[in-house]
């Protein structure tokens, strides 16, 4: 009977633990799924149309685990990255986080960036409050780091909080909805294009499926 209830207590004990600290040593250790993506420059997906996959090595550890958790719960709807992170604990996202922020650590952006289109200023300032002026220093480490990202990916990420209701493809989040829902395919082309345009931090280091 003791020993049932030590047992018991034991498991307990364990559920509750905190999750431990990010460790980037222990996520390259993690990041077999990812680098056949991830790790091809270039590389491109074909879904929810042919684009190139985003550059993940320099970004926010906070906005990845904040973009692995959407995919674990449904509010980003892709197959194959819901599939991927629903396999992954907390620990684990943390860690994966962790290698892809340092693993593109450099020189940082720098402070200023070349000037929106006339057209789009408005609408880039409301960006701007949260993924920071040069679009690299962002308002905290859960938002994205746009500058320097591939267009083509920007563009399918911005359409997609446009769409709803749809079980495969969408995303969930309630301020980006609101923040392009009245954008134009056009505009949406144009903010993609001049994100792209800028210097950034992100970069695809290349990995071996292999190693």
């Amino acid at each position: 009977m003791m020993r049932t209830l030590l047992t018991s207590l034991a498991l307990a004990a364990a559920a509750l633990a905190p999750v431990h600290a990010q460790d980037a040593a222990a996520g390259a250790k993690k990041v077999a799924m990812c680098i056949g993506c991830h790790g091809i420059p270039g590389y491109q997906a074909s879904f929810p149309e042919v684009h190139r996959v985003p550059m993940i090595s320099g970004q926010n550890a906070g906005y990845i685990v904040a973009a692995l958790q959407g995919y674990a719960k449904g509010d980003r709807k892709h197959p194959t990255m819901r599939g991927i992170s629903g396999s992954l604990s907390e620990q684990d996202m943390k860690d994966v986080a962790a290698f892809y922020e340092q693993q593109g650590k450099g020189e940082p952006a720098p402070a200023d960036v070349a000037a929106a289109p006339e057209a789009l200023k408005d609408k880039l300032a409301a960006c701007a409050a949260c993924h920071g002026a040069n679009f690299s220093k962002t308002l905290d480490g859960n938002h994205p780091k746009l500058a320097g990202q591939h267009a083509d990916y920007l563009l399918v990420a911005l359409k997609s909080y446009q769409i709803k209701g749809q079980s495969t493809v969408g995303r969930g989040n309630a301020i980006m909805q609101g923040q392009v829902a009245a954008l134009s395919p056009a505009e949406l082309k144009q903010i993609a294009k001049y994100l792209a345009g800028l210097p950034g931090e992100l970069k695809t280091v290349p990995q071996s499926a292999t190693r």
